[in-house]
């Protein structure tokens, strides 16, 4: 409540009195009690309502609505109290904490052992790594990955897919436009039929190449690698030994002078 809604009612009740009349506000359910009115008091909104109404039929237009609103705020009524808890609800509870303190006091007697660093675990751990990452070091080119020949054989592949379906499609629509006189059942059994045929050609000229190339290497395996003994001398018997180079499997030849070797010791 405001001071001019408690004025208002006050008013009210004077004139009332006055009139030997008693003040009847309708109460409705839920609603707070306009007796002994006090500033701060809860009040509905439909009793200030009923009060602005009251006092503009009584002749008192000087209380307007903003008027009696005016420093009022939103009453919050208190929570409710929490229910207390079942039985069950508490049981449950002291058996929670009673569980709770038995773990804590089993991990306070038997703590339980520190982790282990891989360090720790492992203290020639590290000395091994090395050693696998020393072993394990690229020795060549090949081994750093994909080199520039694999990427070639890649492209090449993919043109080669490329020229079948290029090939294949150029056929077929070569095929519908010279059949264009020609029914469309004709016309599509022919484009079907000349884009298999191109199809088959390709597959096998391509299949003849790589025949090719594998019958190439069959025959590169097949040459015999000849190594042969360029010179040998004594290490520590004086003066070098030369000796007449041998090709191994074949007959002797002499050394050529004119030509640098690498000369071998032999003890």
């Amino acid at each position: 409540m405001t001071p001019s809604i408690v004025e208002g009612l006050q008013t009210l009740n004077r004139a009332a009195a006055n009139q030997r009349k008693a003040t009847v506000w309708p109460q409705r359910e839920g609603e707070p009690s306009l007796e002994g009115a006090a500033v701060g008091n809860p009040v509905a909104h439909s009793q200030v309502v009923n009060l602005w109404k009251a006092l503009k039929e009584a002749g008192h237009g000087g209380y307007t609505l903003e008027m009696l609103l005016k420093g009022s705020k939103v009453d919050v009524p208190p929570p409710a109290p929490k229910p207390e808890p079942s039985n069950e609800y508490k049981a449950l509870m002291a058996r929670l904490r009673r569980d709770q303190e038995q773990r804590e006091y089993e991990r306070m007697a038997n703590p339980l052992p520190p982790l282990e660093t891989f360090s720790q675990r492992y203290p020639h751990g590290a000395n091994m790594a090395q050693a696998f990452a020393a072993v394990n070091r690229p020795s060549g080119e090949a081994d750093l990955g994909d080199d520039d020949v694999t990427y070639t054989d890649v492209h090449r592949q993919l043109m080669l897919i490329v020229n079948f379906v290029a090939s294949i499609l150029g056929v077929a629509a070569t095929l519908w436009i010279v059949a264009r006189w020609w029914s469309t059942p004709a016309r599509l059994f022919l484009t079907m039929g000349g884009s298999i045929l191109v199809g088959i050609a390709e597959v096998a000229v391509y299949s003849g190449y790589v025949w090719h190339l594998g019958e190439a290497k069959k025959k590169d395996k097949t040459l015999e690698e000849v190594k042969e003994i360029v010179q040998t001398w004594a290490v520590g018997a004086g003066d070098e030994v030369e000796a007449e180079a041998v090709a191994v499997g074949r007959e002797t030849r002499t050394e050529d002078t004119n030509l640098r070797r690498r000369q071998k010791y032999s003890k």
